[in-house]
């Protein structure tokens, strides 16, 4: 256990740097990372590292930025993803996306919340925690990686590629409102094709027309979510048609091919079987030649050209509330003057489903901001967190027993 001089000292450290910090933060807010193209927001990362004096920085295969500190026998990694979404509508933001701007302590910007508002607190506070002693026995590393459009493809080329490195304890830093989390829901991202028969829109009866098809399947899942599982914790499955794409001719035809795809958030005692056939029974049996229900899989190469082929099934997950990273990040929150809290979870997912739903490996999240403004024109952080969160990523390894 550090001494409270000890933590005082950090507390002081990090108070010092908050203008490099927060200048950093906005800095990297500037630099547009969408669609997982993170290369310069990952060359503007190094350098801070470097002026930092990590052991090691460098990029991975698939190109995410990796910083080490130390070469103890106990690994704890610092996930951070610093790609985001797009901005969309141009026309909705008040403010430039990417400048952004500071109102109330504020920071309006993309990404701002999701996720780049953990990346200086993680930098800096392992850089601090290294020159108190506080990693003594550990290596540490942060890594900075793309994850909007797979969750855990990061991750699980971080253990099976580069660095082929299966941590001890993770700290995902996605928003938690600076409380501590402990699981989420898993996902399954599902596609349901419908081929039907093109025809002139004139003679329509001669056709079938592929979106017909897909309505009783569509009226299905706008009606399911009471029957899907639940829990204690995690709490409903969910279910959504997200998307839809026709195939017609023209205008002036019967469409003969329609898709929906769908995002199913799965509770514990849910599989990803159990969620394929729920949807499969949702086709009237006329129409089950001509309709059929597929898991999505991902193989699209990242900006270098890696590609890691992975099916797109995210599994919930969940640590007790009594295991000692849990207990270690409560602690953590106490000590920097936080409010008791007991660890939550998040509504939506991260790169928790790879580090503990697939590699077992014990995760908790901590990251300011509040998820609510995630893929919003509000997307927005304060601070004064962004700073008081380096305190909590110096201090969480030294406490875990």
């Amino acid at each position: 256990m550090p001494s409270l001089e000890v933590i005082q000292q950090l507390q002081e450290k990090i108070q010092s740097q908050r203008e490099q910090i927060i200048r950093f933060m906005r800095e990297i807010c500037a630099i547009p990372s969408m669609e997982s193209n993170i290369e310069d927001v990952g060359k503007r990362i190094a350098a801070e590292m470097n002026t930092l004096h990590f052991d090691e920085v460098r990029f991975d295969k698939m190109g995410n930025i990796m910083g080490r500190i130390g070469t103890g026998e106990k690994v704890i990694v610092f996930d951070s993803h610093i790609d985001t979404v797009g901005i969309g509508d141009p026309h909705e933001w008040k403010w430039d996306p990417f400048e952004g701007k500071v109102e109330d302590g504020v920071l309006y910007a993309r990404g701002a919340c999701d996720e780049k508002g953990s990346t200086p607190g993680m930098v800096y506070g392992l850089a601090a925690a290294r020159d108190l002693g506080l990693l003594e026995g550990w290596t540490a590393w942060y890594f900075g990686n793309m994850e909007e459009w797979c969750d855990g493809i990061a991750p699980n080329t971080f253990v099976e590629v580069d660095p082929k490195i299966r941590p001890d304890f993770v700290v995902i830093g996605e928003p938690t409102k600076m409380n501590v989390y402990r699981g989420h829901k898993g996902r399954i991202e599902l596609k349901v094709t419908a081929k039907g028969v093109s025809a002139h829109a004139a003679s329509n009866h001669v056709g079938i027309n592929a979106i017909y098809l897909l309505l009783p399947v569509i009226a299905g899942i706008r009606d399911l979510e009471p029957q899907l599982g639940d829990d204690p914790f995690l709490g409903n499955g969910k279910i959504t048609v997200s998307d839809m794409v026709v195939k017609t001719p023209s205008i002036n035809a019967v469409p003969d091919e329609a898709v929906i795809y769908i995002d199913r958030r799965m509770t514990f005692g849910e599989t990803q079987e159990g969620a394929i056939a729920q949807v499969e029974a949702l086709i009237p049996d006329e129409s089950k030649d001509r309709v059929k229900v597929e898991a999505l899989f991902y193989d699209v190469p990242s900006y270098t050209g890696f590609v890691f082929p992975v099916d797109k099934y995210f599994p919930a997950w969940a640590i007790p509330e009594e295991h000692a990273l849990v207990q270690a990040g409560l602690e953590t929150r106490r000590l920097i003057g936080l409010d008791d809290a007991s660890a939550g979870k998040w509504a939506f997912s991260t790169n928790g489903i790879y580090w503990a739903g697939k590699a077992g490996i014990p995760s908790i999240g901590f990251g300011p901001g509040d998820e609510v403004t995630a893929h919003t024109v509000h997307d927005s952080v304060r601070l004064d967190d962004v700073v008081k969160a380096a305190e909590f990523y110096a201090l969480v390894a030294s406490l875990i027993k």
